[in-house]
């Protein structure tokens, strides 16, 4: 029950889906792409290559020490809210739950991070401008005393 039209709006949107892959900096876990009412979704668990490559980029997580503040989505991360503007936060800063920590550009949009642990920033993961992945580290966080 497939339609011509159709399977060329899949394969449309199965070479962007490729082209995405090709084009991206670091191995990708998860991608979504839409054309008008077709859609095409991947997801992989990370391959041992990949797994070697982010341990060289992204500190080991240790649970006990440091919690990390995750992009909720792909898309390019910015540390200020405009070019030339002061970060919202640098290393050593105090957060707490909630705070905006950066913001997020995808599809155009600019979305705002928050941070979702409260503490003091330990280290910042990822450049400014920086294409990110979904649930990649950001920011490095040593949760505030209880």
């Amino acid at each position: 029950m497939s339609d011509p039209e159709s399977e060329i709006v899949v394969d449309e949107v199965v070479r962007g889906a490729e082209r995405l892959l090709r084009a991206s900096p670091r191995p990708l876990r998860r991608i979504v792409v839409r054309s008008g009412a077709a859609s095409v979704e991947l997801e992989w668990p990370s391959a041992p290559a990949a797994t070697a490559q982010e341990d060289e980029s992204v500190p080991a997580e240790d649970t006990t020490s440091v919690l990390y503040v995750r992009a909720p989505m792909v898309g390019t991360f910015y540390h200020a809210p405009e070019p030339g503007a002061d970060p919202f936060v640098r290393l050593g800063d105090l957060i707490e739950c909630g705070l905006q920590v950066g913001v997020l550009e995808a599809m155009k949009i600019m979305n705002p991070v928050e941070a979702n642990v409260a503490g003091r920033v330990a280290e910042v993961l990822v450049p400014d401008g920086t294409q990110v992945e979904y649930e990649q580290p950001l920011l490095a966080i040593e949760p505030a005393s209880t």
